[in-house]
């Protein structure tokens, strides 16, 4: 069994709820046991947390990703916040996120851009203290600065999505209880340091993700990935790594298991 720690099922591309269902389904059918579908935007909460509900396979979190910082409002936190709380009496939601800084797309790169992106990271790293949470954060040109920041406040570990920093990086953040995510970029054999990560990482910091409909690997790049390609992406680390896929699943799978607590018991109920 594998687990997509990081599936947008609610993605525009994938089409109508229907079709979205139509690929969790799938997913399950390639052994895929379980999808977290990380929220973007006050907009959407609702979205995911029905998604989750409607899919046998899936649970959700919440939280503000940094593209949509821009657009934000500071009553979007105390929204969050109160959305968390009724949440924790929901067995499907299990982390706060997709949360983060981005620092690769110039417009979020301005000073009052960073600034805001720094102040809607640390208030809901705060929100995930609070509750006890681990984070799903975006780290995408901000390896450093988004660890300083989890540091500072303490949240109950999380996921560095998309991980591609250097092997220093990738054990500060296993320091700080988080495990690494890896997806379709690692099937790129041009991806050479993230292939090096994946391969020589341990495999207890590691975890699997699709970032679908993003992020797709080689055999679907360009088109649009999907939650049912997480065992391809499993199989092509165990590869890398010259393991067996079976342990590799079994071993990402106890690694996202240990990191959200509410979704090992959500998969224990």
């Amino acid at each position: 069994m594998w687990i997509d720690t990081h599936c947008h099922l609610d993605a525009h591309e994938f089409g109508d709820q229907a079709a979205s269902l139509a690929l969790a389904a799938r997913a399950r059918e390639k052994g895929v046991g379980m999808v977290v579908i990380p929220a973007v935007d006050r907009a959407n909460f609702a979205v995911v947390r029905e998604l989750a509900h409607l899919a046998p396979n899936a649970s959700y979190a919440l939280g503000i990703h940094p593209i949509y910082v821009p657009h934000a409002v500071e009553d979007d936190l105390a929204f969050m916040r109160e959305a968390v709380a009724q949440a924790m009496e929901d067995p499907r939601f299990v982390a706060i996120g997709e949360i983060g800084l981005d620092f690769f797309i110039p417009m979020l790169c301005e000073p009052d851009m960073r600034e805001k992106q720094v102040f809607f990271l640390r208030e809901q790293l705060r929100i995930a203290r609070d509750f006890g949470l681990p984070v799903l954060c975006h780290v995408r040109k901000s390896q450093d600065q988004v660890l300083k920041h989890v540091r500072q406040i303490g949240p109950a570990g999380g996921i560095a999505h998309a991980f591609n920093g250097s092997f220093q990086q990738a054990q500060a953040y296993i320091d700080a209880g988080f495990k690494l995510g890896f997806g379709g970029n690692l099937t790129f054999t041009r991806a050479l340091q993230i292939r090096r990560l994946a391969a020589e990482l341990p495999l207890s910091s590691i975890v699997v993700e699709t970032d679908a409909p993003d992020i797709a690997p080689s055999w679907v790049h360009p088109g649009v990935n999907t939650p049912a390609e997480v065992a391809g992406i499993g199989a092509a680390l165990a590869e890398l790594r010259g393991e067996d896929a079976d342990s590799v699943a079994l071993a990402t799978t106890g690694n996202a298991l240990d990191v959200m607590p509410r979704l090992r018991a959500l998969m224990a109920a």
